[in-house]
C-alpha cells in the first residue's frame, strides 16, 4: 500500500471527530483511514503483534512501519499542508508527550462520549476507507 493508513477507535467520538478533522484537510487524499475494529484493522494488529482488543492509541501505518501515540500524531500533522508548525512539539519529551495522550486516550469515552456503532462515511468518502 502506497499511502499511509490512520487506525483509530470506530466507536470514539474524540476518534472519529478527528478522523473528519483530518478528511477535511487533507485535500491531496494522502490518507487512507480504517477503525481497529474493522477486519483490516485487526488483521494489520495481528500482523504486527498487536493487541486485537485494545483500542487506546491512534495508529498511523506507512512504509510497513507503525507509529503510535503523540509521535502518530505529530507524523500525520506534518503531512497536512497548513499544519507543519506542529513539529514544534518534537522538542517535548516522547514520555511527556504520550504521558498526556495516554490521560486523554483514557478518559475519552467519560469526556467525549462513545457510540454503539463505529462512525461510517458518507459514499464520496468511502474509497478512503479500508475494511
Amino acid at each position: 500500500m502506497d499511502k499511509p493508513v490512520i487506525l483509530f477507535d470506530g466507536v470514539c467520538n474524540l476518534c472519529s471527530g478527528s478522523v473528519q478533522f483530518i478528511l477535511k484537510r487533507d485535500k491531496e487524499k494522502r490518507f487512507l483511514f480504517a477503525s481497529l475494529q474493522s477486519n483490516y484493522g485487526q488483521e494489520l494488529l495481528k500482523k504486527l503483534g498487536l493487541p486485537t482488543d485494545t483500542f487506546n492509541s491512534f495508529l498511523l501505518y506507512s512504509d510497513g512501519k507503525v507509529l503510535t501515540r503523540s509521535t502518530a500524531a505529530l507524523k500525520m500533522f506534518q503531512q497536512l499542508k497548513g499544519w507543519k508548525w506542529v513539529k514544534v512539539f518534537w522538542i517535548v519529551p516522547k514520555f511527556i508527550r504520550d504521558a498526556v495522550y495516554n490521560l486523554v486516550a483514557k478518559n475519552r469515552y467519560s469526556w467525549f462520549g462513545k457510540k454503539n456503532e463505529c462512525w461510517l462515511p458518507t459514499a464520496e468518502l468511502k474509497a478512503r476507507f479500508l475494511d
